[in-house]
């Protein structure tokens, strides 16, 4: 009603204000979005939510692997290879210093003792349509990539793997 009363100049004038306006609410709330979505991927991007396996970290010597987790069913100075149970077994790789720089674990059934994505990665993620997930995690800051793994099928095998970053 109150555009028929102004005159074409204004009713122009207050089309182009309605209109900028509506394109200032839009990018304000876009760029909100943006920093939400980038201060958490910050906060993802800095730490990992899984650090650790059974209380063996990157960077922790072969010795206090192997105090922490008993006698490999196979070891070497590059890597040990440990079977805990029927169901759940770790492969454990050193660098030339006998530093941990790989943890993977696979888990060979469902269940309780299988670690979720949200554990893992901090988030649940959506399964493909045959059931399989995959997701990996780059994590510059902590100097690392973690990823969770789980086959397709009745008896899926997951594996969830960290490893230090080469620079």
């Amino acid at each position: 009603m109150i555009h028929l009363l102004l005159k074409p100049a204004a009713q122009s004038r207050m089309l182009i204000f309605g209109i900028t306006l509506l394109i200032s609410l839009v990018t304000s709330a876009t760029a909100q979005a943006q920093r939400r979505s980038g201060a958490q991927a910050g906060a993802e991007e800095a730490r990992p939510a899984f650090q650790e396996y059974r209380g063996v970290q990157l960077g922790m010597s072969a010795d206090d692997v192997r105090k922490k987790l008993g006698t490999p069913k196979d070891k070497s100075d590059e890597q040990d290879f440990f079977i805990f149970n029927e169901t759940e077994t770790a492969q454990i790789l050193y660098d030339k210093l006998h530093k941990v720089i790989t943890i993977s674990a696979d888990f060979m059934s469902s269940g309780n003792t299988v670690p979720t994505p949200k554990q893992v990665l901090g988030a649940d993620l959506e399964a493909k349509p045959d059931g399989s997930i995959y997701r990996m995690v780059r994590y510059p800051k902590a100097g690392c990539w973690l990823s969770y793994n789980r086959t397709a099928g009745n008896s899926p095998l997951t594996t969830v793997t960290i490893q230090k970053i080469e620079q």
